[in-house]
């Protein structure tokens, strides 16, 4: 690992280096020094991220620009990612012949949190739509890390395509049959993301894509710092960053929680984050406003669709703990679907007095 270092332009010599943090993508360690900082260094899963050279392509231009806005902030440090060049080729990656690398700086006194409540909630949606704003006016040309990454289209034909090949044979289930004719009805109202942005009603922003409490930096005051792991950062719909957060913090229970009967939309949760993100991403459209309530009811819907596919492909793509745990998975998310849907009408006046 201190090889690997070597290659990067840190400041003064490695003391340690050891695993840091939790994540489930990246390989993440800190390297300790000598000098003035210490240093984040990663192994990028190439296997999720196939074009690393886009991959940080997309986080160099996206740092640079809001380093730009940021100019003469005396904290600017620690309100943008820093990465470092590689010192043979420039760029902020480095490859060793089998993975790929890259180190950041370490942001100092800075803290995460796990706590979903509408305290950190209405944070999380400021800072995501925050850091959309400083984004909305990125000169740069960015592309799709994960392409297709949140295309509902793509997911109703693989889903289309599951049901046709039967791979597993699992079509014949009464569960299956029933679940797919739920499901079905709807899928040409979960669609119109596409079908919007085709008829050119509907623009595409530089979204974060992966909006979670947790990846976001705090000072010790509880102010927010920045916003970090930017692996998924690529153009999208707002309703990417507005839908992926509410559902997982709006669910009264896990994702894969067998009692889906316990399954509601916490709307308390809803309106601190409609309001954080509505204060932060001034640049919406009224057509992108107006939709969010339907963010809300997409991605849990959306993934009802992946889990379903995957348990009748045979569970190639998403690991699993026990036979039906993609089913069970399914009906979670079929249920949170069911209980965002009834409350739009709620969802829309919450909007509409913002």
């Amino acid at each position: 690992m201190k090889e690997i270092a070597k290659h990067f332009a840190i400041k003064g010599n490695i003391l340690d280096i050891k695993p840091l943090g939790n994540g489930l993508i990246n390989d993440t360690l800190l390297v300790t020094t000598d000098g003035p900082d210490n240093y984040v260094l990663q192994k990028i899963n190439n296997a999720i991220f196939k074009d690393v050279d886009l991959l940080q392509h997309n986080i160099d231009c996206a740092t640079a620009h809001i380093r730009r806005k940021l100019a003469g902030d005396p904290d600017i440090d620690r309100k943008v990612l820093t990465f470092l060049p590689c010192k043979e080729t420039g760029k902020t990656y480095w490859f060793d012949g089998e993975a790929y690398w890259r180190i950041s700086v370490f942001i100092k006194d800075a803290y995460t949190y796990e706590t979903v409540d509408p305290k950190y909630s209405y944070f999380a949606g400021k800072a995501f739509g925050n850091f959309e704003a400083m984004l909305a006016d990125i000169p740069d040309t960015l592309g799709e890390t994960i392409p297709d990454f949140h295309n509902m289209e793509l997911r109703a034909r693989q889903l289309h395509e599951a049901v046709e090949a039967d791979a597993a044979g699992r079509m014949a289930e009464p569960e299956v049959k029933e679940i797919l004719a739920k499901m079905l009805p709807f899928e040409e109202e979960m669609c119109k993301a596409e079908r919007m942005y085709r008829e050119g009603i509907l623009p595409k922003r530089i979204c974060h894509c992966d909006t979670k409490v947790n990846n976001m930096m705090f000072d010790a005051d509880g102010n927010i710092l920045c916003v970090i792991d930017l692996d998924t950062l690529m153009p999208s719909f707002v309703f990417s960053d507005f839908g992926d957060f509410l559902r997982t913090a709006a669910n009264t229970v896990a994702e894969d929680d067998p009692a889906w009967e316990k399954v509601d939309f916490k709307m308390d949760i809803f309106e601190a984050f409609a309001k954080g993100y509505l204060e932060g991403a001034t640049f919406l459209t009224p057509i992108e406003k107006e939709n969010l309530p339907f963010a809300a009811c997409l991605f849990p819907y959306m993934q009802a669709v992946r889990f379903f596919t995957d348990y009748i492909n045979g569970d190639t793509y998403y690991k699993i703990k026990y036979a039906d745990h993609n089913l069970v998975r399914t009906r979670n998310q079929w249920a949170l679907f069911e209980a965002a849907r009834a409350k739009v009408p709620q969802m829309k006046e919450i909007i509409d007095a913002k």
